[in-house]
């Protein structure tokens, strides 16, 4: 025979109770069923004023913003570039253009797979206390080292001096890819996507095959088909010409582009 429902509690009254009303416990299977024996147990569930659900189905303390302290954000980029910038603990000193710029040795190593083997391989360097770093300005690699260390977007991409900014993004994507930074290479590479025109699209067509950004090379091309006047324009600049000179696979590339645009 089935058992009355248990009664239900009212969470919306300060205290109440409940009794569970009468039922059987019983031992065994179906065919040996037999009565254990028979119990009323009452509940008691007492809430403070303060615990009292509200229309929204929280109570007073969970409302309460000093209940709870705010987890504040985290400071890891913010305090290993304040390091860096300290040079506190610096065990690495490299040489751009013969100004140098301390590091450590760790952090550039777990953040960079070139740096790694330069520091901690088989190569020369890793006993040398000093590094000469060639074909790279200053301040190119100090952005390199600084995004290594805070995996923030380097200031000087959004320089209000837009040809620095342009000319910051060419350069980092080149040294990003040097030292193996797939993310700062993906947004150098973001921002030139931005930036594409008549004086721009050969340059950023030729980092685009030297390095490897896919994505860049499609808006170029895409860019300079786009119409007539483009490619014509385009192809009146000295940048062209080293294009058909250094890079004839993309010339290659660029007829297709222009076949299937004009299909």
């Amino acid at each position: 025979m089935p058992l009355p429902p248990i009664a239900s509690i009212d969470p919306t009254e300060p205290s109440c109770s409940v009794s569970v009303r009468q039922f059987k416990i019983t031992g065994g299977n179906k065919s040996q069923e037999r009565s254990v024996g028979l119990f009323e147990l009452e509940i008691s569930v007492v809430m403070s004023a303060g615990d009292k659900p509200n229309e929204q189905g929280t109570t007073a303390a969970a409302n309460d913003g000093n209940a709870v302290a705010a987890v504040p954000s985290t400071d890891l980029q913010k305090d290993f570039g304040e390091r860096w910038r300290s040079k506190r603990g610096t065990d690495v000193t490299f040489l751009v253009s013969g100004e140098p710029i301390a590091a450590h040795r760790c952090v550039l190593a777990a953040r960079s797979p070139v740096f790694m083997a330069e520091l901690f391989g088989d190569m020369k360097e890793t006993a040398e206390q000093s590094v000469v770093v060639e074909d790279m300005e200053p301040e190119v690699f100090r952005a390199l080292v600084q995004f290594v260390y805070t995996d923030t977007s380097p200031p000087e991409l959004n320089s209000q001096e837009e040809d620095d900014a342009k000319a910051m993004a060419q350069h980092l994507l080149a040294a990003a890819d040097r030292y193996g930074v797939d993310r700062l290479k993906l947004i150098c590479e973001e921002k030139m996507c931005g930036d594409i025109s008549v004086g721009t699209a050969v340059a950023h067509l030729v980092l685009a095959e030297q390095h490897g950004c896919p994505k860049l090379k499609a808006m170029c091309m895409e860019f300079m088909v786009a119409t007539p006047a483009n490619l014509r324009a385009v192809v009146a600049t000295e940048g062209y010409k080293h294009l058909m000179e250094s890079y004839p696979s993309v010339l290659s590339d660029l007829l297709v582009s222009v076949v299937q645009r004009h299909k």
